[in-house]
């Protein structure tokens, strides 16, 4: 890394940290700093978050959010361009939002109007003293993570393992996998996703590893390798605006 830069991850739910992990951790190896900012979580989830975070290197905190409730109103806004300001970062990750709102996951749509307001906002003479008294901050660069037209990849074979290392540490996540995708899949078919699956169903934690280890890595694999990319695993993300070069790549 030839500039040393600090990322802010907005993330609606506790699993983006991980989702994005292995660019984060790649970006800590180098020496930037990457913090996770949460918005929904529950309280009996958080260090299960705290803990992947530290697996990958990131500092995370919580934004305080409940669900069903996420709206881009004053005070909301006033919450995240005070984390931008403080922070300070010169990247920002948040999900796409054409995936946002074809995603069914609740808060979703109103949380992405949220950010990117925010993120304009933190760049203003907008409510500087009741925002912390931290001056306004101009964010250069915004990547949306598993977009759904990528326009980059960052080659994360290397840090793959640490990606696994802090899914696992999600298990109220796993287990909830597990249930949703029991609900999709037949029985009957399970044993060709998972060889094990029989010794492991009726475990939720298990079983949502085990799905995750398979999801994950056919997803890094799909966007690397298979998308004749010359990396083997990699994360898609789409950068927003042009791409600013001195020199064609």
């Amino acid at each position: 890394m030839r500039e040393k830069k600090d990322i802010l991850l907005l993330a609606t739910y506790g699993m983006e940290v991980v989702e994005c992990g292995g660019t984060l951790a790649k970006h800590v190896r180098a020496g930037g700093k990457a913090h996770a900012a949460v918005a929904l979580v529950r309280p009996e989830n958080k260090e299960q978050v705290r803990r992947a975070g530290r697996v990958l290197g990131l500092e995370v905190s919580f934004l305080g959010f409940e669900s069903g409730e996420v709206q881009a109103d004053a005070a909301s806004k006033s919450k995240i361009v005070r984390l931008i300001r403080e922070v300070r970062p010169d990247i920002i990750i948040t999900q796409d939002p054409e995936h946002s709102f074809l995603d069914l996951d609740p808060d979703r749509r109103e949380a992405m109007i949220l950010y990117l307001e925010a993120v304009s906002l933190a760049g203003r003479d907008w409510r500087i003293t009741e925002c912390g008294g931290f001056e306004p901050h101009l964010v250069r660069s915004i990547y949306f993570m598993t977009p759904e037209r990528p326009n980059c990849l960052v080659d994360v074979a290397e840090v793959f393992s640490l990606k696994e290392r802090a899914m696992a540490e999600l298990s109220g996540q796993l287990a909830f996998t597990a249930r949703v995708i029991s609900g999709m899949v037949p029985v009957s078919a399970m044993p060709y996703l998972l060889a094990d699956y029989q010794k492991i169903k009726d475990d939720p934690v298990d079983l949502g590893r085990a799905l995750h280890r398979e999801m994950d890595r056919a997803f890094c694999l799909y966007h690397g390798l298979l998308s004749h990319s010359g990396f083997v695993f990699a994360e898609p993300f789409r950068r927003l605006g042009r791409f600013e070069l001195e020199y064609l790549l």
